[in-house]
């Protein structure tokens, strides 16, 4: 039997190309996505240990500038400490915060993978900082001057002697350029930027005159790590922690790993994905093999072989193919992860240099899926062959499902698909995490019955189509409609592929233009200023912008969306979480026209009476109303009493209380001013928005953005994830055009002697090609209907859950995109029919009437 089923595996070598190629490519994804990820890690791990290769005790501060009663960080007292202990070779204080270095356009250096922050040169009595390597020119010695890193001089074309201006949270400014140099941190590497500041200059901007946020201890020869921390811990302020060297890159090491699983998931999520469309065409391809080979077999039962033995021959076809398919995926999983590690530069990210990490697991997994998965497809087939009494089987090369079997098939797929149906209808009216968990149950229900269902379901879907194709494509539109229904199990089993890869794609089209509208809709209405100006890095701005813009030409009104915490001193609610609320610090009278805000009780004129307004369910839960007081402790733990002005409809663009800036400004050290609202004379127009920026000093860290930009950054972000999940999923879609092609070349193979009878009668090639075409396209459009039905209802069920958290929702269908769907199912048709057709076509009818 196990030279029988080699011999098979030959004989039918571009049959099983078809199943070698679906397994294989499956195979490729999950084994280029664990290399991919081992490398990555490996790579970041080495970085991440080179950059604590000198360091033997490490100290981070957590201090507070901002709290008066504690230390803002390690003083240069506690730095000298260090620095005259026993073993110490040199102590270097460390302090950074952003900094945006601007090009000669005026535009910020992009560093999409990395932060662009700055730091302090720190150099030794030799006059070197060991954590950089200078390339050109030296370090920052006085105000005036700055270093950047490698990559960012090179994006910015700058030379030694260039001035450059760079900016921070404040206003921007110009330095020269003292140097070009190299470093293995971790960010920079990644493609981020670092700017490095005299000390001096550094604790003002970051920090606080004498001040440092981090110290990096180096051990003189001989001394031992684990000593020196128990030596340096007690001069620690409480604020401060110290660790080894070798402890900390230990954690980011871990880190890193923790942060590469996320993408490991995704990636490998997605192999699933094609792997299950896989197992359609490999079964698809064994059932045809089976078939071909009816008499062939009932002939070895004839002859002695048991059912069993059929049945294992067929899997040992399985496995051999398997491997096969697992041998050559390995190879291009392998080639796959240096062309993502290569291909990241693109994007702007560079991968430190390390070899490519092969281990035992993705050559395990990858023999293991793909000889598994084959298996697994195939065993349905070879059980299915097996059972076939042998005269039944010499007496007709096809083998019926019998009614019994239809029946037992259809009823059970009619179980599965209520249960999964019913799952997703409870989880959308349960809504939140836990009504998407019984959804995501009952999409696998729900898809595991339709696919068993889905014979059941050709003949009435395919009969809306097949009117289509009468009328414009006469004799060659009807013979292809019935072709298509001729097996229907083949026919679903090929549909299923395309069917599974489009629920995916509409149910998260869906899903994501339903919440982009609902974000657009939301922005649109809620902001009625005409900019909104923010960090480019998602920082805060400085007062000194808000000072600019009020200052602005055109500016009619300017207000702030600061963020502000109050600790309740008397609250109804719990101690702890429920004793703090945070509030938006705003512009009264300004706040009114740059927001919508729909007060339902008071007015928020009160705000400029030192009084707050309060969002209706904060209201409802503490039993607020207008008038109440409550007393309250500000971020300098001072205290006070505030009283309710206003009660406003809940709003996602603030907090749930509002407060006015004058209120809160005296006993915050520095504002935290996220958002800037402007609103000004004639709307958005090209001259407001550059007054703006004018305003602001051409500040490249500040984006002013308009209406458009706003929607953009709600739902740019959707559309940008909908883009790469449908490169992703085009994977199961290829594999889908393999199953189509598969089935026309079976049928076409079973049916050469109608076709040549066909051609005898007057069929020409051109209408043979034609119907073959046009079958094709039938199977294609009936899995992508099938699909997108179920992928409607998956996407309506998902949105069900967001409702609650997402003002003005509501479900929108995307036919635009659902149209791309059916063109691009009937292209997959077209394409997947080239060869069959063509080999149909090219048939001798006088050879293929006398085929047996």
């Amino acid at each position: 039997m196990f030279r029988t089923a080699v011999r098979t595996v030959l004989a039918h070598k571009t049959r099983l190309l078809m199943t070698v190629l679906a397994v294989m490519l499956g195979v490729a994804f999950v084994s280029g996505t664990l290399v991919f990820t081992d490398t990555l890690s490996n790579a970041f791990r080495s970085q991440s240990a080179k950059s604590y290769d000198n360091v033997a005790v490490a100290v981070t501060s957590f201090g507070d500038p901002n709290d008066p009663e504690s230390d803002p960080g390690v003083s240069q007292k506690t730095l000298d400490k260090i620095r005259a202990l026993d073993g110490v070779a040199a102590a270097h204080g460390r302090v950074e915060g952003f900094a945006g270095v601007a090009d000669r356009d005026g535009k910020l250096i992009d560093s999409t993978f990395g932060s662009p922050k700055g730091s302090n040169f720190a150099p030794g009595k030799d006059g070197k900082d060991p954590a950089y390597a200078f390339i050109d020119g030296s370090g920052p010695l006085k105000a005036g001057q700055i270093a950047l890193d490698e990559g960012t001089a090179a994006k910015g074309s700058f030379e030694v002697g260039d001035r450059i201006r760079v900016a921070t949270n404040g206003p921007v400014k110009e330095f020269t350029l003292s140097g070009v140099f190299t470093t293995d941190d971790g960010e920079v590497k990644a493609g981020g930027s670092l700017v490095l500041f005299d000390t001096a200059v550094a604790q003002k901007q970051y920090l606080k005159a004498g001040w440092y946020q981090d110290v990096t201890v180096t051990a003189a020869a001989g001394a031992d790590d684990a000593k020196l921390l128990d030596a340096i811990e007690p001069l620690l302020p409480k604020s401060a922690e110290a660790k080894t060297g070798q402890a900390i890159a230990e954690e980011q090491a871990k880190d890193i790993e923790s942060g590469l699983g996320a993408l490991k998931q995704v990636l490998l999520g997605f192999a699933g994905i094609a792997l299950f469309v896989g197992i359609f065409l490999i079964s698809n391809t064994f059932s045809m093999l089976v078939a071909q080979r009816t008499k062939e077999l009932a002939l070895m039962r004839a002859v002695g072989a048991s059912r069993k033995q059929i049945t294992r021959s067929v899997l040992i076809e399985a496995a051999v193919v398997g491997a096969i398919a697992s041998a050559i995926g390995f190879v291009i999983g392998v080639g796959l992860a240096l062309g993502l590690r290569s291909g990241m530069a693109t994007f702007g990210m560079s991968v430190p240099p390390g070899p490519l990490v092969v281990t035992a697991t993705p050559v395990i997994a990858a023999l293991a899926v793909g000889v598994l998965i084959t298996m697994l497809a195939a065993w349905l087939p070879g059980r299915r062959a097996a059972k076939i009494p042998p005269v039944a089987a010499m007496s007709s090369v096809h083998a019926v499902a019998t009614t019994k079997s239809l029946v037992v098939r259809n009823s059970i797929g009619a179980f599965i698909t209520s249960l999964g149906a019913a799952a997703i209808v409870w989880g959308a009216g349960v809504g939140g995490d836990d009504g998407r968990l019984r959804i995501a149950a009952g999409a696998f229900f729900a898809l595991i019955g339709i696919i068993v269902l889905i014979p059941l379901l050709s003949r009435p879907v395919i009969a809306l189509i097949r009117p289509l194709l009468t009328g414009p494509f006469g004799v060659s539109g009807k013979l292809a409609g019935q072709n298509a229904v001729r097996n229907p199990r083949r026919t679903g089993a090929t549909a299923s592929a395309l069917a599974i890869g489009l629920t995916l794609v509409t149910g998260l089209s869906v899903l994501g233009v339903t919440v982009g509208q609902a974000l657009d809709k939301m922005t649109t209405d809620n902001i009625k200023a005409d900019y909104m100006v923010v960090m480019a890095n998602g920082g805060d701005l400085d007062q000194s912008a808000l000072t600019a813009l009020e200052k602005a030409d055109g500016v009619t009104a300017v207000s702030p969306q600061q963020s502000v915490y109050f600790e309740l001193r008397k609250s109804g609610g719990k101690a702890g979480k429920d004793g703090f609320v945070s509030a938006s610090a705003v512009t009264p009278g300004a706040i009114e026209q740059v927001l919508n805000i729909d007060v339902v009780q008071g007015g928020l004129g009160s705000l400029a009476e030192g009084r707050i307004a309060v969002a209706e369910k904060t209201a409802e839960k503490r039993g607020w109303k207008v008038g109440t007081d409550i007393p309250v402790t500000f971020g300098d733990k001072k205290q006070g009493t505030l009283t309710v002005g206003a009660v406003y409809k809940d709003s996602e663009f603030v907090s749930p209380v509002i407060v006015s800036t004058e209120v809160v400004n005296s006993h915050e050290a520095k504002p935290y001013i996220p958002q800037i609202f402007v609103k000004t004379e004639g709307g958005q127009t090209e001259a407001n928005e550059k007054a703006l920026i004018s305003a602001l000093g051409e500040n490249p860290a500040i984006t002013v953005m308009d209406h458009q930009d706003i929607r953009d950054q709600f739902g740019g972000m959707i559309n940008l994830l909908l883009n790469i999940l449908y490169g992703l999923l085009a994977m199961a879609l290829l594999i889908a055009v393999l199953g189509v092609v598969n089935t026309l070349a079976m049928s076409v193979f079973e049916r050469q002697q109608e076709i040549g009878m066909l051609r005898a009668i007057g069929l020409d090639r051109r209408r043979v090609k034609r119907m073959v075409r046009l079958e094709a396209v039938v199977i294609s459009l009936f899995g992508a209907l099938i699909g997108i039905g179920l992928g409607v209802f998956l996407g309506w069920a998902i949105g069900e859950t967001m409702r609650a958290s997402i003002p003005g929702y509501e479900l929108v269908l995307p036919w635009d995109r659902i149209g791309i769907f059916l063109v691009l199912a009937g292209l997959v048709g077209v394409l997947a029919s080239l060869w069959p057709a063509r080999s149909a076509a090219k048939l001798n009818m006088l050879n293929a009437i006398k085929t047996e």
